[in-house]
């Protein structure tokens, strides 16, 4: 029997992924999912189990730029080559993008103060075979100062109700909001959004709501009574996975 080594380090690793083929981060059974490639990986470079934290648990098709994660290793691999150790066993669609050894305090989540996802939009008469993996396309005029009417309405402090999903268990619907806008990035719309944190689904609504409220021409005003009310049966058609990125997780350093 092997004896497992004393563990030495707690690292930080940055990852990029795209979500598409994957059934979102969290592990599960007989499915193909962003954590379980990761462990995998982990597995065959320490042999032996190693788990991992996440900043953020991605649903399906979710991507990221800027996942963290961070767990305890006793490899000997240096740090400036463990993200090259680590990518020559993980799948294409996943890689680690940086690695900085943390103290023992660290956690992925809960130390993490800040995250910001971006939604990307693509307002175009046809769907782009290049891009449709990565965005939504929007086959209408969008209204720029409407949007962001809209955005600017969930700033500060609030009660998420409205743009949970119905089987959301979390125990506050309380979320606070630093930034909320809409941008020009080259030829796509992105809605780009900053928080502490954020109920399952709720960026997706939030895009989806806004965006039937922009056709039906409401008022900034017509869509913060939206948030007011805490009313999930309110919210429009939750906007798909593809054009939802997790860009940064922020910590104190």
């Amino acid at each position: 029997m092997t004896r497992r080594r004393k563990l030495t380090r707690n690292l930080k690793v940055i990852l990029c992924y795209d979500g598409t083929d994957f059934c979102g981060w969290q592990i599960q059974r007989q499915e193909r999912t962003v954590q379980g490639v990761v462990e995998e990986a982990l597995f065959r470079l320490h042999e032996h189990p190693v788990r991992v934290k996440a900043a953020g648990r991605t649903d399906s098709g979710v991507h990221a730029r800027g996942q963290v994660i961070s767990f305890e290793s006793d490899s000997t691999v240096p740090d400036e080559r463990f993200a090259r150790a680590l990518n020559s066993r993980l799948p294409r669609d996943v890689r680690a993008v940086a690695v900085h050894p943390v103290d023992d305090e660290f956690h992925a989540r809960y130390t993490a103060r800040r995250r910001i996802y971006k939604y990307y939009l693509l307002p175009a008469a046809y769907s782009d075979p290049f891009a449709r993996r990565y965005c939504l396309t929007v086959k209408r005029d969008l209204d720029m100062q409407r949007l962001n009417g809209y955005a600017g309405r969930i700033l500060g402090v609030h009660d998420f109700t409205t743009f949970a999903a119905a089987s959301d268990d979390s125990g506050s619907m309380m979320r606070q909001i630093f930034s909320s806008a809409f941008c020009l990035e080259g030829r796509f719309i992105v809605y780009r959004i900053e928080g502490n944190s954020f109920l399952w689904k709720m960026v997706r609504s939030l895009v989806g709501t806004m965006l039937a409220a922009d056709s039906q021409g409401l008022s900034p005003l017509q869509f913060g009574e939206l948030l007011d009310r805490r009313d999930r049966t309110l919210a429009g058609d939750t906007a798909p996975a593809k054009g939802l990125f997790l860009t940064r997780v922020i910590y104190d350093e």
